[in-house]
C-alpha cells in the first residue's frame, strides 16, 4: 500500500484526476464557491468553475498486473494557498506527490513545487492539457518552473483513467529511486 498525495493550483484538474482513476467512488469535499471567496480565490482562467475542494479528496487504485503489484491511496489536496498547512498532514507518510499543473496559469504551481522540494518528497510535474490550451514541450515547463533535471515532467489528461495511471506510475518508480522520503 502506498500513499500519493495529488497538489496543485486551484482548478488545475486534482478533483478531476482522482475521479477518473479511482476504482472506488472517490470521497470528495467539493463545496460550491461563494461570496465570502472572491477575494480569496482568483477565478482568472476558471471563470466556469463553481466548486472547490475543501479538506482532499480520496480514491484508491489497485495496480495487480504490475511488475510488483500495489494498492494506490490517493490524496488530491485544497489548490488554494491558504490550505497548505493541511498538505503537511496529507503528505505525512506519502511516498510522493504528483504536482498537476494548467500551462494557462502556470505561476498556481509554484507553491506546490516549492513545498515538496521543502518537505523533501520525491515528486514527479504532471502538465494536465487542457483543450484548447497550448501544447508546450515537458522540458519547456521544466525551465518554466525551475525544475531540476532529477524531477520527471511528463503529460496527462486528467480527465482519462489510463493518462492519470500513468503518471502515477511515474512517480512511484521515480520515488523508489529517490530512497525513503522524509516525512
Amino acid at each position: 500500500m502506498l500513499k500519493i498525495v495529488i497538489a496543485g493550483g486551484f482548478g488545475v484538474g486534482k478533483t478531476t484526476a482522482v475521479g477518473a482513476v479511482s476504482e472506488i467512488a472517490p470521497l470528495s469535499t467539493e463545496e460550491y464557491l461563494t461570496e465570502a471567496s472572491v477575494p480569496l480565490d482568483s477565478l482568472d482562467g476558471v471563470e466556469a468553475k463553481e466548486t472547490t475542494t475543501v479538506a482532499f479528496d480520496f480514491g484508491r487504485l489497485s495496480l495487480f498486473d504490475a511488475p510488483v503489484p500495489m494498492e494506490l491511496f490517493l490524496f488530491g489536496t485544497p489548490g488554494q494557498d491558504r490550505f497548505v498547512d493541511l498538505w503537511y498532514d496529507l503528505a505525512h507518510g506519502a511516498v510522493g506527490a504528483v504536482v498537476l499543473v494548467d500551462t494557462r496559469r502556470l505561476t498556481s504551481s509554484f507553491t506546490a513545487v516549492t513545498f515538496f522540494e521543502d518537505i523533501g518528497l520525491p515528486f514527479v510535474v504532471a502538465v494536465n492539457e487542457f483543450d484548447g490550451a497550448h501544447r508546450y514541450h515537458p522540458e519547456e515547463v521544466r525551465a518554466a518552473l525551475e525544475l531540476p533535471t532529477h524531477v520527471p515532467v511528463v503529460t496527462c489528461d486528467a480527465r482519462k483513467a489510463d493518462h492519470v495511471a500513468g503518471v502515477l506510475l511515474t512517480l512511484v518508480g521515480h520515488a523508489a529511486q529517490s530512497g525513503p522520503a522524509a516525512s
